[in-house]
C-alpha cells in the first residue's frame, strides 16, 4: 500500500536498494530536521520516540524535499472538492475584499476629522463636513455588516459542502475495499477518518484559503497607503515581519505532528467507545464495568494530553505573534513622536498612521490563525488521503462482463488455492463442480476454510492461483455487481440495521411489493411472530436487530434472501445456535429456500445435510472426502468418523 505522506516511499521511488532501506519513518509524525554534522552525515528525522540518520546527505536532503510535495499532494483531493463551489468562494473573496476597502475608510475618516477639528475655525461649512463625514461612516458600518454576512454565509456553503462530498467520497471508498482492509481495522478508527477528520477542511475552506488570500491583498494595500503617509516611518515598521514570518515556519515545523498525534488519539478514543458500546452486554455480563471504564477514561486521558500539547504550541506561537508586531507600534511611537515635535509629520497623519498601522499587523496576525487551520487540515488530510490511498485488492476489470439475466448457476473451481497471507495457505489446489440447481455440503473441522471458501465465490477475495466460473465464465471477468446480484447469503451472525422488520427485509429487494414482502416472510416462517410483535413489520428492531431472539432474526434474514431470488445460495451455519423447534422452523424455511437454486450448505449438524446431492469434507487446507451421505458412510473416512462423533454427543445434548 503506497501510504499519501510517506517519506519511506519518496524514498523508495528516488532511491532503489540500501539508500531507500535506510529510511524507516513515518512523514509527519515526526519533526522533520536536516541538519549537517562533522561527520558528513545529515540527520533528517527528530520524532516523538527516536532519531533516524542516513548515511547519504543527498538522500537526506531528497526526502526532505519530497516530504514538502507530499504535504501538499495529500491536500489535492480537497481543493478538488473545493472546485464545485467556485461562486460561492468567489463571493467570499470579493465580499472580503470588499471589506478590505470599508476598514480603510475608517481611518481616512477619522484623519479627516481631526484636520477639520484642528483647523483655523469651526463654521457651518465645517460642521457640515462632520455631518458629512458621520453619514460615510455609517453607510460603511452597514454595508461591512451586509459583507460579513455574505463572507461568513458564502464561505460556510463552501467550506460545508466540500466536507460533505469529500465524506460521501470517502466512505465511497471504504465500500469499494475488500474485507481483507477491514481485518485488523477498528470501526471507531474508520469512522473518525470520515467524521472528524474530514470536518476540519470546513475551516480550511471557508476560512484558512480566503483569509490568506485577502489579508495579503490586505497588507499589500495598507502597506501602500501607510507608505503614502510617510514611507520612512513605514519602513521602521517592516521590521518585525522577519520575526512573524521565521515564527511561522518552525510552528509548522511543531504544530503539524502535535496534530496528527492528536486525531490519531481521537480515532483510538473513539474505536475504544465503539467497542465498548457494542459490547455493552458482554461488559455487564462479566461485570467489567471498572475495567471498561479505566480503558475509556485513560484513552479520554490520552486525547486531553495530545490535545493539550497541541495547544500550547498555539498558546506559545500566538503571543508570539502579537508581541513582535507590537514592536513595530513600539517603534512608530518612537520615531513618529519625534517626527510629530520636529514638524515632520501632521499630527492628524500620525494618528491615522496608527490606525492604519493595527490594520498593517492584522494581517499579520491573522495569518497566524490562518497558518493553524492549514496545520491541521494537513493532519487530517494525510490521515484521510492514506485511506484513499488504499487500493482495493479484487480489481473491477476494464472490459467487466454485465449479467443481465439470472444465471443457471452451475459452479466449478478449479485448482484453487488461497492465503490470506503469503506463505500460509488456507486452501490448496481445490476442484469441486457443482451443477446448476443442485445441493453441495462443506463439512469438516474447524478453521479448514469452508467459510473462506465460500467467501471466494462473491469475491469478498479473490483466490490466490487458480479460478472459480460460473457458467463456464471465469467471475474475475465479471462485473462485481453483476456477479452479487446473483448470489444470496444466509449467514450464522446475522447482522440487522437499526430500522423496522419490514426495511430490514427489504434490503434484499429494495422494489419489491407488499405482496412479495409478506410472501416472503412466510416462506421464511416469519410473518406469524412478525405480526404479533407490538408495530408488527413497523416494529424497530434495535442495533444489530437487539430487540429481537437469534431464531427471529434468522428468519429475517432468510426472508430477505427469499426476496432478492437469486439463483445461488449459500447458507454458513444457518442452524447452528438456535433451539430444537426454532431450528424446524428455519430449516424449514431453507428447503423452500433451496428449491431451483445452486445452494453451497455449511453445517456442523451433519443431520441436516444428508439429502446434499453432493458433501465436501475438507481437512488440512484441501478436499479430503467427497460424494453422498451414502457414499461416505461406506468409506470409513474423515466424513464417518464425524458423524460417530456427533451420534455419541447426541444423548449429552438430548440431557441438557
Amino acid at each position: 500500500m503506497k501510504a499519501m505522506g510517506s517519506v519511506r516511499n519518496d524514498a523508495d521511488r528516488t532511491h532503489a536498494g540500501e539508500e531507500a532501506s535506510l529510511v524507516r519513518l513515518e512523514t509527519w509524525e515526526y519533526n522533520l530536521l536536516y541538519s549537517a554534522k562533522k561527520s558528513g552525515k545529515k540527520k533528517i528525522g527528530q520524532g516523538f520516540y527516536s532519531n533516524w540518520s542516513l548515511d547519504q546527505p543527498k538522500l537526506g536532503m531528497k526526502v526532505f524535499l519530497s516530504g514538502r510535495i507530499v504535504q501538499m499532494k495529500s491536500l489535492a483531493f480537497v481543493f478538488r472538492a473545493a472546485k464545485k463551489y467556485k461562486a460561492p468562494l468567489m463571493v467570499t473573496v470579493i465580499s472580503m475584499l470588499l471589506l478590505i476597502g470599508a476598514q480603510l475608510l475608517i481611518p481616512w475618516i477619522i484623519r479627516s476629522l481631526i484636520n477639520i477639528v484642528t483647523g483655523e475655525g469651526l463654521d457651518a461649512a465645517a460642521f457640515k463636513q462632520i455631518t458629512t463625514l458621520t453619514l460615510i461612516a455609517a453607510g460603511v458600518y452597514i454595508l461591512k455588516a451586509g459583507l460579513q454576512f455574505l463572507r461568513s454565509y458564502m464561505a460556510h456553503i463552501a467550506g460545508w459542502g466540500v466536507v460533505a462530498d469529500v465524506r460521501k467520497k470517502v466512505y465511497n471508498h471504504l465500500q469499494r475495499l475488500t474485507l481483507r482492509f477491514y481485518e485488523d481495522k477498528q470501526t471507531g478508527q474508520m469512522m473518525s477518518r470520515v467524521v472528524n477528520d474530514t470536518e476540519l477542511f470546513e475551516a480550511l475552506i471557508a476560512h484558512a484559503i480566503p483569509d490568506v488570500v485577502v489579508n495579503i491583498l490586505t497588507f499589500l494595500g495598507v502597506g501602500a497607503v501607510l507608505f503614502g503617509l510617510n514611507w520612512k516611518l513605514t519602513l521602521f515598521s517592516l521590521l518585525p515581519v522577519p520575526f512573524v514570518i521565521f515564527s511561522l515556519r518552525i510552528y509548522a515545523k511543531r504544530v503539524r505532528p502535535a496534530f496528527v498525534f492528536r486525531q490519531k488519539e481521537l480515532g483510538e478514543l473513539n474505536a475504544v467507545l465503539n467497542d465498548n458500546i457494542s459490547g455493552i452486554r458482554e461488559i455487564k455480563a462479566f461485570t467489567r464495568e471498572q475495567y471498561a471504564y479505566q480503558s475509556v477514561g485513560q484513552r479520554i486521558d490520552h486525547y486531553r494530553t495530545s490535545l493539550l500539547n497541541a495547544l500550547r504550541l498555539m498558546a506559545t506561537f500566538h503571543p508570539f505573534v502579537e508581541f513582535t508586531s507590537s514592536l513595530g507600534v513600539l517603534v512608530v511611537i518612537y520615531f513618529g513622536g519625534r517626527l510629530v515635535v520636529q514638524g515632520g509629520l501632521p499630527i492628524a497623519d500620525l494618528v491615522a498612521f496608527f490606525l492604519y498601522l493595527d490594520l498593517f499587523y492584522q494581517p499579520v496576525r491573522n495569518l497566524s490563525s490562518a497558518w493553524e487551520a492549514v496545520q491541521t487540515a494537513l493532519a487530517a488530510a494525510e490521515r484521510v488521503a492514506d485511506l484513499l490511498n488504499e487500493e482495493p485488492e479484487v480489481h473491477h476489470p476494464v472490459a467487466a462482463n454485465v449479467l443481465t439475466e439470472r444465471t443457471q448457476g452451475h459452479l466449478r473451481f478449479e485448482n484453487v488455492s488461497f492465503a490470506y497471507q503469503s506463505g500460509e495457505p488456507v486452501l490448496e489446489n481445490i476442484n469441486l463442480d457443482i451443477p446448476a440447481h443442485s445441493v453441495a455440503a462443506l463439512v469438516g473441522p474447524t478453521g479448514v476454510g469452508k467459510s473462506t471458501l465460500v467467501s471466494l465465490l462473491p469475491r469478498f477475495y479473490d483466490v490466490s492461483s487458480g479460478s472459480i466460473r460460473l457458467d463456464g465464465e471465469d467471475i474475475r471477468e465479471i462485473s462485481l455487481e453483476s456477479l452479487r446480484s446473483q448470489i444470496s447469503i444466509v449467514l450464522q451472525d446475522v447482522f440487522l440495521f437499526h430500522g423496522s422488520v419490514r426495511e430490514n427485509i427489504l434490503f434484499g429487494n429494495p422494489q419489491a411489493s407488499e405482496a412479495e414482502l409478506l410472501q416472503a416472510a412466510k416462506a421464511a416462517n416469519a410473518h406469524d411472530f412478525i405480526t404479533a410483535l407490538p408495530q408488527g413489520y413497523e416494529t424497530m428492531v434495535g442495533e444489530r436487530g437487539v430487540k429481537l431472539s437469534g431464531g427471529q432474526k434468522q428468519r429475517i434474514s432468510i426472508a430477505r434472501a427469499v426476496l432478492k431470488n437469486a439463483p445461488i445460495l449459500i447458507l454458513d451455519e444457518a442452524t447452528s445456535a438456535v433451539d430444537t423447534e426454532t431450528e424446524r422452523l428455519i430449516q424449514q424455511a431453507l428447503e423452500r429456500l433451496m428449491v431451483g437454486r445452486t445452494t453451497i450448505l455449511i453445517a456442523h449438524r451433519l443431520s441436516t445435510i444428508r439429502n446434499a446431492h453432493q458433501i465436501v469434507v475438507l481437512a488440512g487446507n484441501q478436499i479430503a472426502e467427497k460424494g453422498t451421505h451414502q457414499e461416505l458412510m461406506q468409506q470409513d473416512g474423515l466424513y464417518q468418523h464425524l458423524i460417530q462423533v456427533q451420534q455419541q454427543l447426541q444423548p449429552v445434548i438430548g440431557l441438557n
